[in-house]
């Protein structure tokens, strides 16, 4: 591994289980295996190296995204759901355990302290909201949301309850499956016919494959 991905993704893993400011760079050369001169070599700085990890973890989480192949609108909504939970299962096997999302880690922890790294953040989260809105829309022009429901606020809605549902995971010590589960649970309330008659994807049945950060 190269030694600018090697500190990338030993901030990914400190960030994430730890958290941004309780890392110093001494840390984070130490875990990579390198000098300071190489660290200072690639980055300007701590808040430098967050903006790489954020766009390491946004880059995972669009190709779970852009993997959803489904034809029927509702189905292609719940499919969405279920593979936001692939980035989280993922982290389960390699942590044993929910360590939050690194977007909302870092949006609660640096909101206030860091406006460059938040603007960051919240550019991603807002590609998020875009890509779960394309979706809604998609399922209301084809009639399968129930009456009433705005298409752009529903993926607000759901982007908050994603983010909602991995914070209780990750205090409470739950799996990844209650993720999906919950957040399944919440736009079933949204569509005009039950979950429970469509089809379900397994967002287990990938993670396998998936590269640790």
């Amino acid at each position: 591994m190269e030694t600018r991905e090697r500190i990338v993704r030993s901030a990914a893993r400190l960030f994430i289980t730890r958290s941004y400011q309780s890392v110093g760079i001494s840390d984070l050369c130490a875990t990579a295996d390198v000098r300071k001169g190489s660290f200072y070599h690639f980055f300007a700085s701590k808040a430098d190296l967050a903006k790489t990890v954020v766009d390491l973890h946004a880059a995972e989480l669009e190709r779970s995204l852009g993997e959803v192949d489904e034809d029927d609108p509702a189905a292609r909504l719940l499919a969405v759901a279920d593979a936001v939970t692939l980035v989280q299962r993922t982290f389960e096997e390699q942590f044993g355990r929910i360590v939050g999302c690194p977007f909302g880690n870092l949006a609660a922890e640096l909101s206030t302290t860091d406006e460059e790294l938040r603007a960051h953040v919240a550019a991603v989260l807002t590609r998020w909201e875009a890509h779960l809105a394309a979706a809604c829309r998609h399922a209301a022009a084809h009639g399968v949301l129930r009456e009433g429901v705005e298409p752009d606020l529903l993926a607000h809605l759901t982007l908050a309850q994603i983010q909602g549902l991995i914070l209780l995971a990750k205090v409470s010590g739950a799996p990844a499956s209650q993720i999906t589960t919950g957040l399944r649970a919440f736009l079933d309330l949204n569509l005009r016919e039950p979950a429970e008659n469509r089809p379900r994807t397994d967002p287990g049945h990938q993670a396998g494959s998936r590269q640790g950060k």
